[in-house]
Parts: structure tokens; C-alpha cells; sequence
């Protein structure tokens, strides 16, 4: 196994200089034109064409989370015993369903 490197806290003279003379401008209107010309080549995505990208995966993304969720736990609450059938349901339909008597009860109530 190789010894770590040692640390060392004090600039580095040589990558100093050389980053000086990297960044140095000279003279500001030569340095204002190159920068300008090589930002015309790059061009630069926005917020609204990133999102509009992704988001027909999204959209199709969340739409199977959300189906797959209702199953499980429709599975998980409900026991075989009391879940009919679609076949049932469609050859006896429930004469009263509770949900309507609760529902109209409450708006009965409150006129």
C-alpha cells in the first residue's frame, strides 16, 4: 500500500504563476471580444427546455408509481372474503349502497 501524500499548505509558486498568466486579460477589450466570440459557439440550455425534456418521462414516470401503489394497496386492504367480484357486481348490483344513504344524509342535513 502506498504512503499517503504529505500535505502541503504553501502555494504552489510554479501552478500559481502559470494561472496568472492564463487568466490575465492584458488588454480588456481583446479579452471582452474572445470571450464574447466563444460564447457564441456554446450554447446554453434553459430551465424550460431542460424540464420540457423530462417531462413526458415524469409525467408517464409518476402515472405508473401512482397505479401500482393503488394496487398493492387496494390488495392489502382488502380481504378475498368481502371483495366481490367484478362478475358479481355486475349480476347483483348492491341495492343500497351505504356510501349514497351517508352522503345524502349529510346533505339532507345541512339545507
Amino acid at each position: 500500500m502506498k504512503d499517503p501524500l504529505p500535505f502541503d499548505h504553501r502555494p504552489d509558486l510554479v501552478l500559481g504563476r502559470a494561472l496568472r498568466e492564463a487568466l490575465d486579460p492584458g488588454d480588456a477589450q481583446v479579452f471582452i471580444a474572445r470571450v464574447l466570440a466563444s460564447a457564441e459557439h456554446v450554447r446554453v440550455a434553459s430551465w424550460d427546455t431542460v424540464l420540457a425534456r423530462w417531462a413526458r418521462a415524469g409525467v408517464a414516470a409518476a402515472l405508473v408509481v401512482a397505479l401500482a401503489a393503488g394496487y398493492f394497496v387496494g390488495r392489502a386492504t382488502a380481504s378475498p372474503a368481502t371483495r366481490p367480484t367484478v362478475s358479481d357486481v355486475l349480476m347483483a348490483p348492491p341495492a343500497h349502497p351505504g356510501e349514497v344513504e351517508v352522503v345524502l344524509a349529510s346533505v339532507i342535513g345541512n339545507n
